[in-house]
């Protein structure tokens, strides 16, 4: 039996079939599962590693949903200057250029074309 994560960042967006691409391109997420109803994305899983985010579309009327682009996920990696580079150059936001922290820690800082906030670095411990 495959673990299934136990966190799912969620995402609504405006465009959510931009977003997937994007987060794909950039950050090298990879598609699980896109269910839609016509060109509308109600729903998709992309996983990272063992974790995994989800994406849909953002429908005014939800009772549960948030507005689009106020997220912000940190994300562990292993090789972030490479990773740095390939965000850059699919179009991401610079808002912290990679550098090494007072904490143990390489790091960026990013921002999607929905406005969501991204770190990506490496563990510290």
């Amino acid at each position: 039996m495959t673990s299934v994560p136990s966190v799912w960042p969620t995402f609504v967006c405006r465009d959510a079939a931009a977003e997937l691409r994007f987060l794909v391109e950039a950050f090298g997420f990879a598609e699980r599962a896109v269910h839609r109803d016509g060109s509308t994305i109600e729903h998709a899983e992309l996983t990272w590693g063992d974790g995994g985010v989800m994406v849909g579309t953002h429908r005014p009327d939800d009772p549960c949903g948030q507005p689009p682009g106020g997220a912000s996920v940190h994300v562990v990696v292993t090789a972030p200057d490479a990773l740095y580079d390939r965000a850059v150059a699919a179009g991401a936001t610079v808002l912290r250029p990679i550098e090494d922290t007072d904490y143990g820690s390489r790091q960026f800082v990013v921002r999607d074309p929905e406005g969501n906030v991204w770190s990506f670095g490496t563990w510290y411990e």
